[in-house]
């Protein structure tokens, strides 16, 4: 029996009462929360005392939307984030051959790269990738698109009579057949998961770096929100090796892994080793900033009338819902366009008045960049979760005032609305697309603020608290786990992440500055700053 009691610093539980004085924890949970005093009576003198000299002891924060095995393997990527023009691309990528030495023929792979904000204001394309001799894929910060090189196209079997997939782009050149490098939503995750994989023990060693940089953010219940076979077998190679110090959340795709869940019933909603397969993920449009997010109103500065486009037809998206019901199984669905918002509302709608059950899947909007207030209303009766990726206030918010306009620009991740209007909200950061931190992202959804200092919509500003329960109550109750984790109460487990400042008592401006100096999962440090 380990018993620890934690005290001498500002104990934020978000319960009722907001703050404590001490925390006793036995064996990985929560047993009491209280007075210190009280809380030493009976326990045994070998008891060990945890001094938090001052700092902040809070739930740890819990990931409700990121995808780690993708990060995993960006990590043996070249990095282009903040790259500026399709000189520092080119840069980038030869340096990482120098260094690192591939063999021949062996793909080299970029993650990051964003148009918005190179000098070029486009893609990059195959005559400008074909000025390195290997085969090569840069993926856009999205996870979208991408560009591949002549050598990468020909190993992915993509040419001019290569069809465009539903729900994807091949860009061509100017005799509208050549492919020009460029490809867009289906088609760049359908050409792509034909690049080799690296070993199984290089993964798994960049899985526990990827793992690593999670538990540095204070989380330590981590989402794949995207999981096909090579990236089941990441997280399940680690689980069977005990190598998991997260819980770790899956959701294979629905299209084409449903099986993924009927295969491997031992992690079905239950945790094996810190493993559990949660339920199902689709995606319905695109993204917002590559303007391939599907609207019921054309984007601005571009070709007029449109609206980026769906993934799927709606007898299909009903479908998908059918399956989830008809599983039991939990559905995270990706939508950034009104559009697309509507289409799983009006699916969802239809498909449990059809089977006329209770049972509740809390099926997840995933995004809702642009989702509306009359859609905000139907997905409270609804039961549905609105996941927001509010850090595109502060990211993409400049490039969404110039592709939708004000009026809807400032509306993106309408979290204020959607605490009006009843519905249960996260937030998230979409990893790899940014960093798992999820302090900047309460800064973010505080604040507004763009990266050109434009206020994205002050009347859709949260609180600090409302921010905190997004990533710690609500995300908890997100994964059906309100039992166990997301506050300090007894019975719950002792998983906390402890800042230097307290978020709720500091000037929201210097929230994003607040420093995670520990993180602890089921009552044992797994993270700790060094000093």
């Amino acid at each position: 029996m380990s018993m620890t009691i934690y005290s001498g610093g500002t104990i934020l539980t978000m319960e009722e009462p907001l703050y404590a004085e001490a925390v006793l924890v036995e064996d990985g949970v929560i047993r009491a929360v209280g007075e210190k005093s009280v809380l030493r009576q009976g326990c045994p003198p070998e008891t060990e005392e945890m001094d938090l000299q001052g700092a902040v002891l809070l739930p740890a924060f819990i990931d409700p939307h990121s995808h780690i095995t993708a990060l995993a393997q960006t990590l043996g990527s070249v990095d282009l984030t903040g790259a500026k023009s399709f000189a520092e691309i080119v840069q980038k990528l030869q340096a990482f051959i120098q260094k690192t030495k591939p063999a021949p023929g062996q793909w080299v792979t970029a993650f990051g790269y964003d148009n918005n904000f190179l000098a070029e204001k486009r893609h990059p394309d195959r005559q400008l990738l074909d000025q390195i001799k290997y085969p090569v894929i840069v993926t856009h910060a999205s996870g979208h698109m991408g560009a591949a090189n002549s050598l990468g196209l020909k190993e992915m079997g993509v040419c001019a009579e290569t069809p465009d997939p539903e729900g994807g782009v091949v860009g061509r050149e100017a005799d509208g057949r050549t492919p020009n490098g460029y490809l867009e939503e289906t088609a760049f995750s359908s050409f792509t998961a034909k690049i080799p994989q690296p070993s199984q023990e290089q993964l798994l060693r960049q899985m526990e770096l990827a793992q690593d940089i999670y538990l540095q953010n204070g989380i330590t219940t981590v989402q794949d929100g995207l999981t096909v076979p090579v990236r089941w077998e990441m997280l399940k190679g680690l689980a069977e090796q005990n190598r998991l110090k997260a819980d770790v959340v899956a959701y294979p795709d629905l299209k084409d892994n449903r099986a993924l869940a009927a295969e491997n019933l031992p992690y079905c909603k239950q945790y094996c080793n810190r493993l559990k397969i949660g339920g199902y993920k689709i995606f319905l449009d695109g993204s917002p900033q590559g303007r391939t997010a599907w609207m019921t109103q054309p984007y601005e500065n571009g070709e007029a009338g449109y609206k980026g486009y769906p993934i799927y037809q709606d007898a299909q998206v009903e479908s998908f819902m059918r399956e989830a019901l008809r599983d039991d199984m939990q559905l995270l669905v990706h939508c950034n366009g009104d559009a697309a918002a509507q289409q799983m509302i009006d699916a969802y709608e239809k498909v449990l008045a059809e089977s006329r059950t209770e049972q509740q899947i809390r099926p997840v909007m995933i995004h809702a960049q642009l989702v509306r207030q009359d859609q905000l209303e139907k997905m409270a009766k609804l039961r549905m979760i609105a996941s927001f990726f509010v850090a595109h206030t502060w990211y993409w918010g400049d490039v969404h005032l110039q592709n939708f306009g004000e009026a809807r620009a400032i509306r993106i991740s309408p979290a204020r609305s959607a605490i009006e209007s009843g519905v249960i909200y996260t937030f998230h950061q979409d990893t790899p697309v940014i960093q798992p931190n999820m302090l900047e992202t309460i800064w973010c959804a505080v604040n507004r603020i763009s990266k050109n200092g434009m206020v994205m919509g002050e009347e859709e500003r949260v609180t600090p608290l409302e921010a905190l329960r997004a990533v710690t109550t609500n995300a908890a109750y997100q994964y059906f786990e309100e039992d166990e984790k997301g506050s300090i109460r007894a019975g719950k487990r002792a998983d906390f992440v402890i800042l230097d400042r307290d978020p709720l008592q500091v000037n929201p401006m210097d929230i994003k500055d607040i420093s995670v100096l520990a993180t602890i999962k089921d009552g044992r440090a797994v993270y700790e700053a060094s000093r």
